[in-house]
């Protein structure tokens, strides 16, 4: 188990309450914005959107902004800017690798903000392809347990094409491959399974353990990188066992 989608989950808890909750309304729209744009406004239609507003509304962002930026990611309404997505490599303390996806208007902007916040939390930046071999492109589909088994949730998925089930505390990851998203995400709804999220995500082929000395200088560099309006997601190739991410709580 990926200490990384325990400390994702984590967060996602703490998401509705997080002071920060403005910086996540404007990442989720602009998720919006984008898939709008790539595959089309309707989101029955286009999948890629129908998860993304499927997202903003559980994180609670109100349903106006969805449907703006729905509209102008489409072309329907004017006023959606030319993002661009950029992808970042580096290391962390403690040599965890470290990926970074951008979506940003500004490439200076966006460079300078993730070269500053690696510098500043003992992390170092790394050519192209140095760390990215290191992480495969899954399907991640979050799902809160509400009375479920892992069991349940397998029986829903495995046809799906669906690798693994795991336990994460308070609700369970269904990794699958990324082309195979779309049909686990469906399969679950048939099924009659609620779920917070289902995106494609980068997992780490192999992980480094950490203490909790470890942990806490890992958590802060990821926390400056996000703190960043352009970085969208931080993927990591770190494990800490539960006893330390409960202290770190």
């Amino acid at each position: 188990m990926s200490g990384h989608s325990k400390w994702a989950t984590t967060k996602h808890k703490k998401a509705a309450l997080d002071a920060k909750r403005g910086k996540l309304f404007a990442k989720l729209i602009k998720n919006i914005e984008v898939a709008a744009r790539t595959g089309g406004p309707d989101p029955d239609g286009n999948p890629t959107l129908y998860d993304a507003i499927t997202k903003a509304r559980k994180n609670s962002v109100p349903l106006d902004n969805i449907e703006r930026a729905r509209k102008r990611g489409g072309g329907l309404e004017a006023g959606g800017a030319e993002w661009q997505t950029i992808t970042y490599e580096g290391y962390a303390p403690g040599g965890v690798a470290v990926l970074i996806e951008c979506l940003t208007d500004n490439r200076n902007r966006a460079a300078s903000e993730v070269r500053v916040a690696m510098t500043r939390n003992g992390g170092s930046m790394a050519d192209p392809g140095s760390v990215s071999y290191m992480f495969n492109r899954k399907g991640v589909v979050i799902v809160p347990k509400g009375g479920l088994s892992e069991d349940d949730v397998l029986t829903a998925v495995l046809e799906a094409g669906a690798e693994e089930v795991n336990d994460l505390g308070e609700s369970f990851e269904v990794v699958s491959e990324a082309g195979d998203l779309i049909p686990v995400r469906t399969a679950l709804q048939g099924a009659g399974i609620d779920y917070e999220s289902a995106e494609a995500a980068f997992m780490p082929s192999l992980s480094v353990p950490l203490d909790e000395e470890g942990a806490k200088k890992v958590f802060r560099l990821i926390e400056a990188l996000e703190d960043s309006d352009d970085v969208q997601n931080v993927y990591a190739n770190f494990d800490v066992s539960d006893e330390i991410l409960a202290k770190l709580d």
